[in-house]
């Protein structure tokens, strides 16, 4: 006959598998949705313009030079 009864060493065993799980399907969802300032850096990477002025004043400098002017048409 068996133990209806978990032991106290295996008795979180369920709950750390759980959490472990869960951030590693947080850890996916922070991969798939990106932070703008991490977006505005890719797009500044891929001009070749705004990359090299990025080397002097940084990627949020050069992405608001190159990208974040206001159109006034």
């Amino acid at each position: 006959f068996s133990d209806p009864f978990i032991s106290r060493r295996r008795a979180n065993d369920f709950i750390q598998a759980d959490g472990r799980l869960e951030a590693i399907s947080q850890e996916r969802i922070r991969e798939r949705v990106k932070a703008p300032r991490e977006r505005q850096r890719e797009i500044c990477e891929d001009y070749i313009p705004c990359k090299q002025y990025s080397l002097y004043r940084g990627y949020a400098a050069a992405y608001r030079h190159y990208f974040d002017r206001r159109r006034t048409k």
